[in-house]
């Protein structure tokens, strides 16, 4: 997918760095003055590694995107399915996690995280996957209101750690077309 300003395509094996680095760069940009700095560091730290996404990238039944802007290609966004799913929920046979999907508030308006979506939801398909479950941040209204136009809905609760301070996440499920 893509349109004259960005696009989106299945990432390889050569993405790990820059996945790892538009990672850092995303999660900073959304939730900088919101967290805790040396929390969100050490988080980006231990989470945001290139062997991270080339593990995710050689495992045949994960999925991950990378979105780069035009001209240059530098990367501006990204998603990570897993069949790893590590959510408190009942799991379900064909569940997939949508563990990360983010882009840098400069492409909001671009309609790029529909296009990351709908890229997501293909690949689910291709997966043979019946439905995506993903965890986000309780206050991150944003994001909610941005699943919820996509389809999901709240279907549990998780703890999850940033560094020293635990947070309270919803957690959401759409079925896969």
């Amino acid at each position: 997918m893509a349109d004259s300003n960005w696009r989106v395509r299945a990432a390889g094996p050569a993405d790990a760095d820059a996945l790892s680095l538009v990672a850092s760069a995303t999660f900073l940009d959304t939730y900088a003055g919101s967290l805790d700095g040396s929390d969100m560091v050490a988080h980006c730290a231990a989470n945001n590694r290139p062997e991270k996404f080339a593990g995710w990238i050689a495992d045949p039944s994960d999925a991950v995107t990378i979105a780069e802007i035009i001209p240059g290609f530098a990367p501006v966004g990204y998603a990570v399915l897993t069949s790893a799913v590590d959510l408190p929920v009942a799991p379900e046979p064909g569940d997939i996690e949508l563990r990360r999907i983010y882009t840098l508030s400069r492409m909001r308006g671009s309609r790029l995280g529909p296009a990351l979506m709908q890229h997501v939801l293909d690949d689910a398909a291709r997966l043979s996957c019946r439905r995506i479950l993903l965890g986000v941040w309780g206050e991150n209204h944003r994001a909610h209101r941005f699943y919820e136009r996509q389809g999901f809905t709240v279907v549990g609760t998780r703890q999850f750690r940033v560094g020293t301070v635990v947070h309270d996440d919803l957690v959401y499920a759409r079925t896969v077309v």
